[in-house]
């Protein structure tokens, strides 16, 4: 760990110089320029001065330059870690064939000293706490099945962590119950708490198990890597209070991640199937092998910061994952709730989430040794990077909870359209205006989020946000002066949603475009006409809207009788045709009027034009409702004996004066039958 600094160190250095060359070569390339020649005077002074004995001795002995320091320090640092590296195999390989007799020494020690003060040996001692301890955890675990939890989450939770936590306390009480020689308690209180860990992280794997999180293949193999290297950190810790030499302590600790490498390996390559039931292929098992060598090499070479982000690049998304499972499934059992978007779903997930992120972030910056004096009085770049990099991940951590959070809650109040029919009319019309005005407000906050997280994000790493703040401002004003239908566009739209113009769901006719209004953006709205096509129409472009899906709507279509048309009984019939449609459990709840004659519209060459209407709620149903009614006028008069006017032609013969005679008494017949029929349906009417 101490090398780490002294490399990036000689890392940034080496950057300095790259980026410096250009200067320097450009500053030695100007000064081969010829140049003015100086006065005499200025250079007689110059070669006075160069005689002079104590210039003459400074010159001999000065300092040699920045650059001539920089570059000797770079080649003595990589020569010092080479060396440094060499001599610490060395010292690594000598130690090896001490390594049992070093163990052995401090048995002894231990043993002894136990003697000494009238206690057993350690292993006899330790054996006796476990058992203690599971004695009253199998009291404990005899009790599980009284105790019931609504969720099955909770349950499992318990049973797991209960009966540890009790055999925790009891081992605790029992260790601080005695006093115990020093490496005798040095030896028992890590050898506890390597139980306890070991214990620990199987109930969390197990639990994440149950919920689908880990399968059984790696849930077995997470047991034996995880007592491997709880024994390893056990002893590792044992080892310096015991008096073991440092060298054979570093052997031991390698040879048990060289275990720990091999159990990775053995998992990589006899891995079953994943998810979706495709089998590892050998590429991708030689990969991981490659990826998991690199790792242990990072880590036998001293580089823990770099090995911990390897770590973390490939288990921190699995125990996110497997958070993620545990905590839904518990909020889900604990609160019966369906609805895996609802904020405090969203808060416990997320929350959970950061958490994990900010504690493998905070083991970071412990294995890295941060010490903000050092680094800012050798490498304040380093010391800016590393600031601003945690506060940005704290700060991206904080607008992803936000933002999690303003979306469920927007979600959440965002009504279903299938669930409008049966409601009053103004609280229909309150839901189409938030389905309107909520996913724009929504989408306006990622934008302003995002916005104010970059900015944060680049202020924290260094970067002067004013400069772009202002340039931004610059770019805008020359974008609106170069994009004026945009702007229009975007402010015609807004004074629509002021005015309520139209909302989702409605049907809306604008000049040439009509259809019902799918949804909208930022400068257009989308029109799907009743034939399946898609009008996407600027704003700009939109001018009066006729909107037909507000308060009510009046329909109203014609019919042409015979001349002859009793207009009392089809009024009859219109009457009982919309009593029917009133009565009809489908087309029944979207009227506000019934079917009903109007009366005469217009006399025509044929026939009468007699026109019916009704009232209706503004749901687009009204042209079902038509249909409808077309189908029983005409059943029902062909149940009535009341034809369809149908244009008719006569032939005249040789006899005009009869014909005339004929034609005029039946224009005659047929006036008199019209007047008559007009004051009939003026007496049906509304």
């Amino acid at each position: 760990m101490s090398k780490l600094p002294a490399f990036l160190s000689s890392l940034v250095f080496c950057l300095m110089v790259f980026v410096a060359f250009p200067v320097v070569a450009q500053s030695g390339s100007a000064g081969n320029a010829p140049a003015a020649a100086p006065p005499p005077e200025k250079v007689a002074q110059l070669l006075k001065l160069l005689d002079d004995p104590e210039v003459k001795t400074w010159l001999q002995n000065r300092p040699p330059t920045t650059i001539e320091t920089a570059e000797k320090e770079a080649t003595l640092e990589v020569e010092n870690i080479e060396a440094q590296a060499r001599s610490r195999f060395r010292a690594l390989r000598a130690a090896v064939p001490t390594v049992p007799s070093e163990i052995a020494k401090a048995a002894r020690r231990v043993h002894q000293q136990a003697s000494e003060n009238g206690f057993a040996p350690a292993a006899i001692l330790l054996l006796g706490i476990l058992c203690v301890g599971a004695v009253f955890e199998w009291l404990f675990r005899r009790t599980l099945h009284r105790t019931k939890f609504e969720s099955p989450a909770l349950a499992q939770a318990y049973a797991q962590f209960g009966p540890l936590i009790v055999f925790a306390v009891v081992s605790a009480l029992v260790f601080f119950a005695v006093e115990w020689p020093p490496l005798l308690r040095v030896v028992v209180l890590y050898s506890l708490l390597s139980v306890i860990a070991y214990r620990l992280v199987l109930g969390l794997f197990r639990i994440s198990m149950d919920v689908g999180g880990t399968s059984r293949f790696h849930y077995s193999r997470i047991r034996i890597f995880a007592a491997v290297l709880a024994s390893g950190i056990a002893i590792w810790a044992m080892c310096r209070p015991l008096g073991v030499d440092p060298d054979a302590r570093s052997v031991i600790v390698y040879v048990f991640s060289l275990a720990l490498f091999l159990i990775a390996l053995e998992t990589i390559w006899h891995r079953p199937f994943d998810r979706k039931g495709n089998p590892p292929t050998r590429t991708g098992n030689i990969l991981a092998s490659l990826y998991v060598a690199a790792l242990w090499l990072l880590w036998c070479i001293n580089l823990g910061g770099v090995f911990w982000i390897g770590i973390y690049a490939v288990v921190l998304p699995r125990i996110l994952s497997g958070a993620e499972h545990i905590t839904s499934a518990f909020a889900l059992t604990r609160w019966s709730e369906e609805a895996v978007n609802s904020p405090r779903m969203v808060l416990l997930v997320r929350g959970v989430r950061a958490i994990i992120i900010l504690l493998a972030l905070g083991w970071l910056g412990l294995v890295w040794r941060y010490n903000p004096n050092v680094i800012a009085r050798d490498n304040p770049l380093f010391q800016t990077l590393v600031y601003g990099l945690f506060k940005s991940i704290i700060i991206l951590l904080i607008a992803d909870l936000a933002w999690q959070l303003a979306k469920s809650y927007i979600d959440s109040r965002l009504p279903s359209a299938e669930t409008d029919l049966g409601l009053p009319p103004d609280v229909v019309a309150r839901r189409a205006r938030m389905r309107t005005l909520l996913p724009i407000f929504r989408n306006a906050l990622a934008a302003v989020l995002i916005c104010v997280a970059a900015m944060t994000v680049l202020a924290e790493m260094g970067v002067q946000i004013g400069p772009i703040i202002a340039g931004a401002g610059i770019f805008g004003v020359a974008i609106g002066f170069g994009s004026q239908t945009l702007v229009k566009d975007i402010v015609s739209g807004v004074f629509y949603l002021m005015d309520d113009a139209f909302r989702v769901g409605e049907w809306i006719e604008s000049g040439s475009y009509n259809g019902v209004v799918e949804s909208f953006s930022l400068r257009s709205i989308r029109l799907r006409h009743h034939r399946g096509s898609v009008f996407t129409v600027p704003f700009g472009e939109l001018g009066a809207i006729r909107n037909g899906s507000r308060d009510w709507v009046v329909d109203k279509f014609r019919i042409r009788v015979p001349f002859k048309t009793d207009m009392n009984k089809v009024g009859k019939i219109a009457k009982e045709i919309g009593k029917q449609l009133l009565e009809d459990p489908e087309l029944g709840p979207h009227f506000i009027k019934p079917l009903k004659l109007k009366g005469v519209e217009q006399i025509g060459e044929f026939g009468i034009e007699i026109s019916f209407g009704f009232t209706a709620r503004p749901t687009g149903e009204q042209a079902a409702i038509r249909r409808r009614a077309y189908t029983m006028i005409t059943q029902a008069f062909a149940e009535n004996d009341i034809a369809f006017a149908q244009p008719t032609f006569q032939v005249g013969g040789e006899d005009k004066e009869a014909a005339a005679a004929a034609l005029y008494k039946r224009q005659a017949d047929a006036a008199a039958q019209a007047a008559a029929a007009a004051g009939g349906g003026a007496s049906g009417g509304p």
